[in-house]
């Protein structure tokens, strides 16, 4: 049983993962024997990110940078990351972004930049590897969704419609990829305590309230998601696609 969650020496691209939760999850990865390929928007922070990783874990650590937003950079960044280091065997859709504003008082500007780094850059990244993976007949691709790929809230209405078509991307990636051997699902966190929402768990009412709305009465520690991105990455997972998989708390099973 050991040896399916057995993730060691797969190479593995995790999208926005200079800092934050992305980092976390490289880190979980790399702890586990990953060679985890970072990637941020600069090169130098990136770079720099990987050297702690590397540092901390003793794992082979690389960097990349690019814009998620933009596919044609991603094609002839990821075509000279294949050259360089291989097709990765993993790759984690985790860029994103949040602005929050009433509906009514929502910039479009904003709307478009959350569905671009949402939405749009899972499509782009993953369509730029998915090819290699097929021709290889392997590959674990895991998009990052959210609560809000369920649930709403006000203020945020571009955010959770991004997530929503993310695990819609999700479903429909894993009706055109399964028959080559990639397994893609989703991975949706409940309110964990990351730099983007900072803000939030500061509050001491909005606390209060994630505590009474969550069946667990506490925010998720960015760690709490390794073990099922393990699964998730590992051949554990090899005939599960498609799949939504909510890491939350129970928020999701309550009303």
């Amino acid at each position: 049983m050991k040896d399916l969650f057995d993730i060691r020496d797969r190479l593995a691209l995790v999208t926005g993962s200079t800092r934050g939760l992305g980092n976390a999850l490289a880190r979980g990865l790399a702890e586990r024997g990953a060679h985890v390929i970072l990637h941020g928007r600069r090169q130098e922070a990136a770079d720099e990110a990987a050297r702690i990783l590397a540092a901390e874990t003793g794992a082979q650590v690389d960097a990349v940078a690019f814009d998620v937003t933009d596919a044609e950079a991603v094609k002839a960044t990821t075509a000279a990351l294949i050259e360089r280091l291989g097709v990765p065997d993993i790759l984690v859709n985790n860029a994103g972004l949040q602005k929050r504003a009433p509906f009514n008082d929502f910039d479009p500007a904003d709307w478009d930049a959350v569905l671009a780094t949402n939405l749009s850059s899972a499509f782009y990244v993953s369509r730029a590897l998915s090819p290699a993976m097929s021709e290889r007949g392997s590959g674990k691709i895991v998009n990052v969704g959210s609560v809000q790929s369920k649930l709403a809230r006000e203020t945020i209405v571009p955010y959770a419609a991004s997530k929503g078509g993310v695990a819609l991307l999700t479903q429909g990636m894993a009706a055109d990829l399964a028959r080559y051997g990639i397994q893609v699902n989703c991975l949706s966190p409940g309110y964990f305590q990351t730099d983007m929402n900072q803000a939030l768990w500061q509050d001491a009412d909005f606390n209060a309230w994630i505590e009474k709305r969550t069946p667990a009465q506490r925010w998720g520690q960015v760690e709490e998601l390794v073990g099922t991105l393990v699964y998730l990455c590992s051949g554990a997972s090899d005939f599960v696609s498609g799949q939504n998989v909510f890491v939350d708390g129970g928020m999701t099973s309550v009303v």
